[in-house]
């Protein structure tokens, strides 16, 4: 018998973890101008709607209570109905809500707005993580992990890049249209990511793991380990009273600080 973590390392690094590192890390560049969007739109909604200083801070303010609250949301959801459907959920939702902003008639519906989008944005680190996880597993992906890192930053030079030209030229709110670009076009190429095998072994749908193993193994070009996936499924997949247990608790307040 065989775990899916002695199925991954078997498998190896290959053209399924390249794949599925450029997709994932795609959803950092669309996260990055997301989030970042407020900056560069900022002045402009300042003059057109004659705000205050602090009418202006509270659009980024409530960007980020809107990632706060839903990233809990979303992330218990992820545990109930599997990584995959959330993270779907999160770009579907991330893209409508950031087109509904740029046809936003007042002060009041774009700061609401906004929250939504940083809602659904809080939703893209379902996936991103647990996929970065399986990558890591494999011994000669850790070069090709760092990269990861490089995609917020290239998403943040290209919103910009982009509000350089766009904001002078046609206006903020083609701006935002444009920046929601990146989000549909995931949409698009989300049938090439599998649910997480971990996932479905957690949940007792060995037969589905299973398959996704089988799927990166052609796909890598190599055999699957001999044997039957063998691996209990979890009672209990984590409480959030775990993270102030005394074992973790120093570790979680460190994290907490650092962020």
């Amino acid at each position: 018998t065989f775990t899916v973590e002695e199925a991954v390392e078997t498998i190896g690094f290959g053209r399924f973890h390249i794949m599925l590192l450029l997709i994932m890390g795609s959803t950092g560049v669309a996260e990055a101008m997301e989030i970042m969007l407020i900056a560069v739109v900022s002045p402009l909604i300042r003059c057109e709607w004659q705000l205050q200083d602090w009418q202006v801070a509270l659009v980024t303010t409530m960007v980020f209570f809107g990632y706060m609250v839903f990233s809990i949301v979303l992330g218990l959801l992820a545990d109930r109905y599997g990584r995959w459907k959330i993270l779907l959920l999160s770009f579907l939702w991330a893209a409508y809500f950031s087109l509904l902003t740029s046809f936003a008639p007042s002060y009041i519906w774009f700061v609401f707005l906004r929250a939504m989008v940083g809602g659904g944005v809080s939703g893209h680190a379902q996936g991103r993580e647990e996929n970065k996880q399986i990558i890591a597993m494999s011994s000669c992906s850790k070069p090709f992990l760092s990269l990861g890192k490089v995609f917020w930053l290239a998403g943040s030079l290209l919103i910009i890049g982009l509000a350089s030209v766009v904001n002078p030229t046609i206006s903020w709110r083609w701006l935002i249209r444009i920046a929601s670009i990146p989000g549909i076009l995931l949409i698009l190429v989300f049938k090439f990511v599998p649910e997480s095998a971990r996932y479905n072994v957690s949940t007792g749908r060995t037969a589905a793991a299973l398959a996704t193993l089988q799927r990166i193994a052609r796909m890598n070009g190599v055999a699957m380990p001999e044997g039957q996936l063998r691996e209990p499924a979890k009672e209990r997949r984590g409480r959030f009273k775990d993270l102030i247990h005394p074992k973790y608790l120093r570790t979680t307040l460190q994290i907490w600080i650092i962020w």
